[in-house]
């Protein structure tokens, strides 16, 4: 593979890779339901340690899928990163008719 078609596919292998835990997809769809949430809020939801809550958030972000609003220790707001989200949607639906229309 040419170094160009792998850097192409480096902002879906990002944001897939985000994705790739069923907490992550939890903090997703509490993201959806109020498109931005307070940690202490996610956390009491969550069946998960507080680190590991940070951790989870840390990978999203670091992805582009979400992003810190508010900071005001100890409560931190997080927010769906609308522009990524949809470009992330874009992706995976371009994928997704590549194979399914290949077979």
């Amino acid at each position: 593979m040419s170094e160009d078609l792998i850097r192409e596919q480096e902002p879906l292998a990002r944001f897939a890779k985000a994705l790739g835990h069923p907490i992550r997809i939890a903090i997703m769809r509490m993201l959806a339901q109020d498109t931005c949430c307070y940690h202490g809020a996610m956390s009491e939801k969550l069946p998960i340690a507080n680190s590991t809550l940070s951790q989870h958030l840390k990978e999203l972000k670091e992805a582009g899928l979400i992003f810190q609003e508010t900071i005001t220790l100890p409560s931190i707001k997080y927010c769906v990163h609308k522009k990524n989200w949809e470009l992330a949607k874009r992706l995976f639906d371009e994928l997704y008719i590549e194979i399914s229309t290949k077979q």
